[in-house]
């Protein structure tokens, strides 16, 4: 591929006179040698050729859409501003905690430094392909001695002035390969800041719904040692009065022991996924009140899942996949820097200024100075060090096309994955309600039972502990179902869309409540 040069150097540049068997120096006398030689260089970047590869992206061997089966709720679509994907749980508090961590995570924070960090490099890199000038000044005075005048000296001025310049004439396409690696860089560093974001915001939600799903369970194990008090009170009552054994005060007294344990380690839970969502919005010390009835997570409506057949092109949009393609861009454009520092490189030098002995005449016509010429460096023999470099640079390449690869992969398994879980949630769903309805039913019947003297009062107990964990499980699955919903946006970066229009993502919801039993 041949490109031509933008720049070229209106004088070269390099202040200190030329020595050696590399440079040629212009003298003042012939300024006609030093324009047919700017003219040659000038002409010879037009003919610049870039080495190296350019890059391709690599085939996409994953499958063209998702053939998870699963049957649909309510509304097919789900696009909450594409960004602003947990806007679609309608949940103020959750609205506010991203939003707070999204300002004030210090991993954000980190990652957006990175992301100047990367900026400021390739701005640096680019500016390799433009000539640099310098301003250069000295000033000097010292005693001299005169050789035509054996015992003469005297005492002399030197002044100068001079613009100094270099510029390396990118022949090969080296500083061209380099800023393009460093712009892609600079775009990786990019996409893994919003890699950062919407992990954090996932976790954020994860964090906000486990919180929930305590508050109801904690809710759910106070009832549960509200009634074991009150069953331990009329039973020490009963066996005070002989009309009831031992045994049942003392199944009584560990049914209510359970019930605390429970509690408590329900609280615990509370207590660190707090202390969590504390550490993610970047707010220490963080509280919440317990959450009421009507906030509670079966009250949380659940996004709408997407339809069958979603296209697995939707994996562009996220930022891992792109982050790793940047890199592969980089590690390509690497190999062609290797190579190119195999050939002749070609730098321009000069200088222009003054120079005197009275700070007078500095500025006079006599006292002006300039230099042009070129340098030219060619490998001959380094032991074989930079065809080793170069084949580092393309093994680099093949571990970037590699990961570039994988993540993919993993992206179309964290789909799949996400929308296994959440097919199985929601299947499950209406088995925990029957399974709850069923609990709550045997209990009444193994209360009649006990109290007409037809069973023990193990057999309350059982029913006692079989409703409990039926009422908790229907907490759990809801929990279960949101949070593959929230590793179902972060895995679609945020919702989904058919590009042949029959499927977008609004913030359209279901709100399928499922009720609780009363204990």
């Amino acid at each position: 591929m041949m490109r031509i040069a933008r720049y070229a150097p209106r004088y070269a540049v390099r202040s200190a006179p030329c020595r050696g068997p590399i440079g040629y120096c212009v003298k003042p006398s012939r300024p006609r040698l030093a324009r047919s030689l700017l003219i040659a260089m000038i002409t010879s970047i037009s003919a610049c050729t870039v080495v190296g590869p350019d890059y391709q992206r690599p085939a996409n061997r994953l499958p063209e859409r998702y053939t998870i089966e699963h049957k649909l709720d309510g509304a097919r679509s789900v696009d909450p501003e594409l960004g602003r994907w947990w806007s679609a749980y309608r949940d103020p508090h959750l609205n506010g905690l991203v939003e707070d961590a999204l300002a004030h995570n210090g991993d954000i924070q980190i990652a957006v430094a990175r992301v100047q960090e990367a900026d400021a490099l390739a701005r640096e890199v680019g500016a390799a392909l433009l000539p640099a000038v310098n301003l250069a000044g000295s000033a000097g005075r010292g005693r001299a001695r005169n050789i035509a005048a054996p015992g003469g000296s005297y005492l002399a001025n030197m002044l100068q002035l001079s613009a100094l310049s270099t510029y390396e004439i990118d022949f090969w396409g080296r500083l061209a390969r380099a800023s393009e690696a460093a712009r892609a860089q600079a775009m990786a560093s990019r996409e893994a800041a919003d890699v950062v974001r919407l992990t954090v915001a996932g976790l954020v939600a994860q964090a906000w719904f486990g919180l929930r799903a305590l508050d109801e369970q904690a809710k759910l194990a106070t009832e549960t040692l509200q009634a074991r008090d009150e069953q331990l009170r009329l039973l020490t009552l009963r066996v005070d009065a002989g009309a009831a054994p031992v045994l049942e005060l003392e199944q009584a007294r560990g049914a209510r022991a359970d019930a605390s344990l429970q509690l408590t380690e329900l609280e615990r839970q509370r207590a660190l996924a707090q202390t969590l969502l504390g550490r993610l919005t970047g707010q220490p010390g963080l509280s919440f009140t317990p959450a009421r009835s009507s906030e509670w997570l079966s009250q949380m409506p659940i996004p709408p899942e997407p339809p069958a057949g979603l296209p697995s092109a939707l994996l562009d949009r996220r930022p891992d996949l792109r982050q790793a393609e940047q890199q592969l861009i980089a590690a390509n454009a690497q190999i062609g820097v290797a190579r190119a520092a195999m050939l002749p490189s070609i730098a321009l030098t000069g200088s222009l200024g003054a120079q005197s002995l009275a700070l007078g005449s500095l500025l006079d016509d006599g006292a002006r100075i300039w230099s042009l010429g070129f340098g030219l460096s060619l490998p001959i023999f380094d032991g074989g060090r930079l065809q080793a470099r170069t084949d580092q640079a393309i093994a680099r390449e093949r571990q970037a096309l590699a990961s570039y690869q994988s993540a993919a992969q993993s992206a179309f398994r964290e789909v799949s994955d996400a929308l296994i879980a959440s097919d199985s949630a929601r299947r499950q769903q209406a088995d925990i309600a029957i399974r709850a309805s069923a609990a709550h039913r045997a209990l009444e019947l193994a209360r009649l039972r006990h109290e007409a003297g037809y069973s023990a009062y193990l057999e309350v107990l059982d029913a006692q502990r079989s409703l409990n964990a039926a009422q908790q499980e229907i907490v759990r699955n809801r929990l279960a179902r949101l949070s593959a919903s929230v590793d179902l946006f972060k895995a679609l970066s945020g919702g989904w869309s058919d590009p042949g229009g029959a499927t977008s993502v609004s913030a359209t919801v279901n709100k399928d409540s499922t009720t609780r039993e009363p204990q």
